[in-house]
């Protein structure tokens, strides 16, 4: 595949300060296809100060202007969604139906909700005798991570731009060529130069020079928590704002009386989406002791359905991980599952049939998962789930807010009176109710250590403002 060898800085494709590079893998078949700059913290410096350049004029464009850019890069996302799609594919290994209908899909649409609301948003108001002004926080370092990868770019570029902030991009070292065709939209359409810049670089130095630089605002990170605390960190001993997007443990619980078989069929497939690289995927399944082993049974007939396979071929509904880091850290918890005494239903950490080139996993189902279990309390990021039991509801609560993330969850009861009560008593920052749908103007982020913030809608906008009074 083509990948520029430069970057993107200050409108314009401009050779690296150094001479390393990065390879890009696809994780089907483990083959290099192309190769991109690892950029070093002389490239972020530059891209640092060609948005801090850039930062006046575009604060100072009207909104509607802005809003008529983010419309442009919709549109121009929008004609190039078959080759962003095959580009996921070819780098993380989703499925191209999946690649299709949501990696390339959703960000349009994201781009076109910020942009209405560039053009809607009151960015100011009166307040007794004070005019408030939501003013653009200023120049922007984000850091997007590899599962979406340009999903999480949107979340983040299209709403800082909606606010007139200006933005330093470092897309994940595994998914960088959806990067580079996110930068070549932005240049079509028409976004002035300094206004978007790409690096592309690792995490340990293009990514912590980004968070460190003294010319950065605010710190968008969407990855695990255990950078989330670092990065956090950074940018308390600078006093700078972050938004950290970060892991997840979600609970789907199932209420007796709830349709069970919708609720477990749902389940598999928001875990076996994207492979189980999801932060906010359903991992964990309660269900009530008596019906239990009838979930247990449901589960493992609908993962048997999901055979990993070449993500490109029609039909396929599971492609491999990222990379043979994850491939081998997510085969790990399953050996950790089964030495810890879970029951293993289906799958396990062998790779799959006919698959041995490639980072597949196969699809694995757990039972008799207690609470205190390694795969019940941490976050694996891979097909797998965890089914644990409960007695009653008081158990449930407990164990649906017994870890230390709160992203995500999902309720299902016989009544949603019944399912919204149960989900106020969550400590997780969204809630599904019997099967809702995902809502592209809420906001979504976490409660706990699933993060700092919120993405998506106009909750995701605010983000990216601070306030200034002024009294009369």
């Amino acid at each position: 595949m083509t990948a520029h060898d430069g970057m993107y800085i200050d409108g314009a494709w401009r050779p690296a300060a150094g001479g390393g590079t990065i390879e890009v893998r696809n994780p089907a078949d483990e083959q290099v296809i192309a190769t991109v700059p690892a950029g070093t913290a002389e490239d972020i410096d530059a891209a640092v100060r060609a948005a801090r350049a850039a930062l006046p004029a575009w604060r100072a464009t009207a909104p509607a202007e802005r809003a008529a850019r983010l419309t442009a890069l919709r549109d121009r996302l929008a004609e190039r969604a078959d080759e962003i799609a095959a580009t996921i594919t070819a780098e993380l290994g989703s499925t191209l139906a999946f690649s299709t209908r949501v990696q390339a899909a959703v960000p349009v649409a994201v781009t076109g909700i910020y942009a209405e609301l560039a053009a809607s948003y009151a960015f100011e108001e009166k307040l007794g005798n004070s005019t408030v002004l939501h003013e653009p926080v200023g120049v922007v370092g984000a850091i997007t991570p590899w599962n979406y990868p340009l999903h999480q770019i949107t979340n983040k570029v299209a709403p800082a731009l909606a606010a007139g902030c200006t933005v330093v991009l470092k897309p994940a070292e595994d998914t960088p060529l959806t990067a580079q065709l996110f930068a070549e939209c932005v240049d079509a359409a028409g976004i002035p130069a300094g206004v978007f810049n790409l690096v592309t670089g690792l995490g340990t130095v293009a990514g912590q020079a980004l968070a460190e630089h003294e010319g950065v605002d605010l710190v968008s990170f969407t990855g695990s928590t255990a950078v989330g605390r670092k990065i956090g960190a950074i940018a308390g001993g600078a006093v700078k704002r972050v938004a950290l997007e970060l892991g997840g443990k979600s609970a789907n619980v199932i209420l007796p009386g709830a349709d069970l078989a919708k609720a477990v069929h749902t389940n598999v497939g928001d875990v076996i989406r994207n492979s189980g690289q999801s932060c906010n995927a359903l991992t964990r399944m309660l269900v009530h002791a008596d019906q239990y082993d009838e979930a247990v049974a449901l589960t493992a007939e609908a993962v048997a359905q999901c055979v990993p396979g070449d993500p490109t071929a029609e039909g396929s509904r599971l492609g491999p991980l990222v990379n043979a880091r994850q491939r081998d850290r997510v085969r790990g918890f399953i050996a950790q599952g089964v030495k810890e005494g879970a029951r293993l239903v289906t799958g396990g950490e062998e790779a799959p049939d006919g698959l041995a080139t490639g980072y597949y996993v196969r699809p694995t189902v757990f039972a008799d998962v207690t609470p205190d279990m390694t795969i019940a309390q941490e976050e694996i990021f891979g097909p797998v789930i965890s089914i644990l039991r409960y007695e009653d509801e008081e158990e449930a609560v407990r164990i649906a807010n017994g870890t230390v993330y709160g992203l995500a969850g999902a309720v299902w009861a016989a009544d949603e009176e019944t399912a919204v009560a149960f989900a106020r008593r969550l400590d997780t920052g969204q809630v599904d109710i019997n099967g809702g749908r995902f809502n592209l103007l809420a906001p979504f982020g976490g409660y706990k250590q699933s993060g700092v913030g919120r993405e998506l809608g106009p909750h995701g906008l605010t983000e990216y403002l601070q306030t200034k009074s002024l009294q009369f």
